[in-house]
């Protein structure tokens, strides 16, 4: 695990976190805990991807991909278990 490529990666969750929330307003947690969620999703999502998908995403492009790909998907599950416990 390289440190560069993890801060790559929970920008790029940041970013699609943010993307998220904005995007899908029901399940927006509040545009700083996008940002959060986000990038913890793509620091965690982000690694993982990057074992799995190994040499087929290689480098800043896979870094940047699997970063905002776990931020979306941990923003969107984040927003649906906040909007099922408020209810």
């Amino acid at each position: 695990m390289d440190l560069t490529s993890l801060l790559v990666q929970a920008v790029s969750g940041a970013v699609g976190g943010s993307a998220a929330g904005a995007a899908a307003k029901n399940y927006s947690l509040s545009p700083i805990g996008n940002a959060i969620a986000g990038a913890v999703g793509g620091g965690v999502l982000g690694q993982l991807i990057g074992n799995f998908a190994g040499p087929m995403l290689e480098g800043w492009i896979g870094n940047v991909v699997g970063g905002g790909v776990g931020g979306i998907v941990v923003t969107l599950v984040a927003g649906l278990i906040s909007n099922m416990t408020s209810k």
